[in-house]
This record gives C-alpha cells, structure tokens and sequence, in this order.
C-alpha cells in the first residue's frame, strides 16, 4: 500500500506539472518502464527509488510520507496539502512537536529515575 500510494502522489505531480514520464526518467537516471511500474505501485522500486523521484519532481519526503501517515490512521488530508510545492513551515511543525514529544519523554524516564536533571540538549 505504501508503494501505491506512494507512486499515486508522484504521478500526480508529474502530470500536474507536465513533466512526462520519459523525462522524469531521464532526470532520475533509469527507465521510461521503471516509472511506469513506480507511478503504479509494483513491487520492483524501493522506496528509496520513489523519493529519488518525488526530488526529482520538487517535493520533499513530507509530500508522501504525511498521506502515508495519515492513511494509517484512517485520516484524511486536505487535496490543498498534497499540492502544495512548499511543505517547509509543516514539515518543521512536525519536528518541533517530535522534538516536544521526545524531551516530554526523557523528562519522565529521568523523574522515574529519581533524577530531576536533563541533559542540555532537551532544555
């Protein structure tokens, strides 16, 4: 399912942005076949190989890994997210909130500890 989806949203914004699929495979160094199979989500291209064209096309790994995220969740995105060009502000959101997350963590295993103190780097 990751791979389909996946090759959907490269699709997507290749046609979107009238880049053929012999061109893309020109920019990205492999086959017009190859992205055929990548665009419908067979098994050959690893999922490296589909952020490899999801640069190629301009978009960043958020563009297909927050559809895959909210997918699993039974979420669903706004179409306007997907088509955006420029994911920057959301992408470093969602860092700030990981980082949250992750200092809220250590805070609690150093509590259990008995321990008050935090290392430097979560303060």
């Amino acid at each position: 399912m990751i791979k389909e989806l996946s090759g959907k949203l490269i699709e997507r914004r290749r046609r979107r942005d009238r880049i053929s699929q012999q061109s893309l495979a020109k920019a990205v160094g492999c086959s017009e076949r190859w992205i055929r199979e990548l665009e419908g989500g067979a098994g050959a291209p690893a999922l490296e190989d589909h952020i490899r064209c999801a640069h190629s096309l301009r978009m960043t790994t958020p563009h297909l890994f927050i559809p895959l995220l909210a997918t699993e969740h039974n979420m669903d995105l706004p179409r306007e997210l997907l088509l955006q060009d420029d994911l920057w502000e959301l992408e470093r959101d969602i860092l700030e909130v990981v980082s949250r997350h992750q200092a809220a963590a250590v805070a609690r295993r150093a509590s259990r500890a008995g321990s008050v103190t935090q290392p430097d780097q979560y303060r």
